[in-house]
């Protein structure tokens, strides 16, 4: 027989099914000392998936982070993040998911940023990843944070932790791609690590 959920603990939810975002947000929320009882989307069946109709990465997370709150009743986190290269004016940005056109297709994605960059020198393969992660409560306050990690694209993937287009990205000041970092280094420098520790204060008061 499984144990009962301690009902003394404060309940949040994080608006994805990803795993690794659920076990980043987890890594972070415990570093503070805050003893708070984290569900995915998995928890909750029926949950709306939320169309990525902003303009920006803050207005995507502020939709998700919303729909989820009201449909939960419950605080709710939700992020959207994505790669901004140089050569290609800023994009894929809020396209990053579906930038070959399936949500949701990493590896695709990544083939096609490599071939739309297979010509551009070194010295322009300069990129940044952004995150934006709002918390909403139920009745419809809302916390903003945001970060941003600046980097360079490589011309083949390396490395097998993470997901997305972390596998072609290398922060400045390092010689690693974010997919070949460990979790915890990873955490201390990434867009959505930033974005989300942004977040912490908020969290504690609406849960304290």
């Amino acid at each position: 027989m499984s144990a009962a959920r301690p009902e003394c603990l404060a309940r949040l939810v994080l608006a994805t099914a990803n795993q690794q975002k659920l076990a980043e947000l987890s890594r972070i929320l415990q570093a503070t000392g805050m003893e708070i009882e984290l569900a995915g989307l998995a928890g909750f069946p029926g949950a709306p998936e939320v169309p990525e109709t902003g303009a920006t990465f803050a207005e995507n997370a502020l939709l998700k982070a919303h729909a989820i709150a009201q449909f939960t009743g419950l605080p709710a986190v939700a992020d959207d993040s994505g790669l901004c290269a140089e050569a290609l004016n800023g994009m894929p940005g809020v396209l990053s998911a579906r930038w070959s056109g399936k949500h949701g297709d990493d590896a695709a994605n990544l083939r096609l940023v490599l071939g739309q960059l297979e010509d551009v020198p070194d010295e322009r393969r300069g990129a940044y990843f952004a995150c934006a992660a709002a918390l909403v409560t139920p009745d419809g306050g809302e916390h903003l944070s945001e970060g941003i990690v600046t980097g360079s694209l490589t011309r083949t993937p390396r490395g097998h932790n993470g997901f997305g287009y972390d596998p072609i990205f290398v922060p400045d000041s390092a010689e690693l791609t974010t997919a070949e970092m460990d979790s915890q280094a990873k955490d201390r420098i990434s867009h959505r690590g930033k974005a989300l520790r942004g977040l912490v204060p908020a969290i504690a008061a609406v849960l304290g």
